[in-house]
């Protein structure tokens, strides 16, 4: 029965995340603007004039295409936009401001520190100031995620295997967020199991404002060497995105951060113990903080507790702590350090459960591909 619950759950939130895809519209392309059309010029603060065509910013990172011969899109200038002094755009584009709303236009010089933004298609022009922009020309659904894998072997005198899958998909669209998160660890001593363990997670989140959100979620989890044949939690609650890309400046620029509390439906199916279910409260922290280059490194945390309300005993956390490293590319190698915590488990399971993995993936962000 709660398999069939966490299912008929997931399937939708799936469904939910793509009506909103399908209305979405996506925002002009550059690929899409007209030949004739007049280069866009972007003035620094040091008095340096960029010609080209202006594809978009994420992050205070504003890209720039200044070649149109055989080689275009190979010549892209990158600068930050509080280096920006005049923007001039001459096609409409998506101007995303810090209170949340997107307004269509085209940009031309003003005031110092703002900009002259004509709305399309009405052509009424507003006075804008250059530090409320937080974002142009984005998707309007950005795909970022990873699949890492980690695998050893002996042979010989010995006979060990142990192999990891784990990967993480993100689509954000101006109102949904949906997050699946995925994990399997497997090892064999001689082909005597020693590891197995796999988790599954899926969230949505319903943005009320550009801070505040509203989330669902559900939480799957198996591992043979605790006895436990399934865990499930479902949860809703509210959320809060304290930090998002371009909150901050300097190499601070793409930190996240948000907090989540809620209630839960925790049950825990035993091969031996008897299964038990109960009413939870629900807590989660993320936090990523990628370093230099944006993406070069990145180091994150993850934290989901589950706490009864009934039995201050029944307590259950998790959490990933890692550094991923940028090899070339979108290739990755990764660092994490997962523990698992249950204050109550069944006899004979111990309460804590560390895992080490390095992993060797492949990482995506769609809002860097301009």
């Amino acid at each position: 029965m709660i398999r069939r619950l966490g299912s008929l759950f997931c399937a939708l939130l799936v469904i939910m995340l793509a009506t909103s895809i399908a209305r979405a519209e996506p925002p002009t392309s550059a690929d899409t603007a007209p030949a004739a059309m007049a280069l866009d010029a972007v003035t620094l603060k040091d008095g340096t004039v960029i010609y080209g065509q202006v594809l978009g910013m994420v992050a205070d990172e504003l890209h720039i295409k200044t070649s149109f011969g055989p080689t275009a899109g190979e010549d892209i200038v990158k600068v930050m936009w509080p280096n920006v002094a005049k923007p001039t755009v001459n096609r409409p584009v998506p101007f995303m401001l810090k209170e949340g709303t997107t307004v269509v236009g085209t940009a031309q010089s003003a005031e110092p520190g703002s900009m002259l933004l004509k709305v399309a298609p009405t052509g009424t022009s507003m006075a804008i100031p250059l530090d409320t922009v937080v974002g142009m020309n984005q998707p309007s659904v950005i795909y970022t995620g990873a699949i890492q894998a980690g695998f050893s072997q002996t042979t010989g005198n010995s006979h060990l295997r142990n192999g990891s899958l784990l990967g993480e998909l993100s689509a954000r669209s101006e109102s949904l967020r949906l997050t699946i998160l995925g994990r399997y660890i497997y090892g064999d001593n001689a082909q005597a199991l020693i590891v197995r363990n796999s988790r599954g997670t899926i969230k949505l989140d319903f943005f009320l404002s550009k801070r505040l959100y509203w989330f669902a979620s559900a939480y799957f989890e198996q591992d043979t060497f605790q006895d436990l044949k399934l865990r499930t939690a479902l949860a809703t609650g509210p959320g809060y995105q304290f930090l998002d890309r371009g909150d901050l400046a300097g190499i601070f620029k793409d930190m996240t951060l948000w907090v989540e509390g809620g209630a839960a439906y925790f049950n825990e199916d035993f091969k031996l113990a008897d299964d038990k279910s109960s009413t939870r409260g629900r807590w989660a922290v993320k936090w990523n903080w990628p370093l230099w280059g944006g993406d070069q490194v990145s180091l994150y945390h993850f934290q989901e507790g589950f706490q009864s309300m009934a039995n201050s005993k029944d307590l259950y956390v998790t959490a990933d702590t890692g550094l991923r490293f940028k090899v070339w590319g979108g290739l990755v190698s990764g660092f994490q350090w997962t523990m698992r915590y249950n204050k109550n488990p069944p006899p004979g399971v111990s309460d804590t459960d560390n895992l080490y993995l390095i992993t060797l993936g492949y990482s995506f962000d769609t809002s860097r591909k301009q």
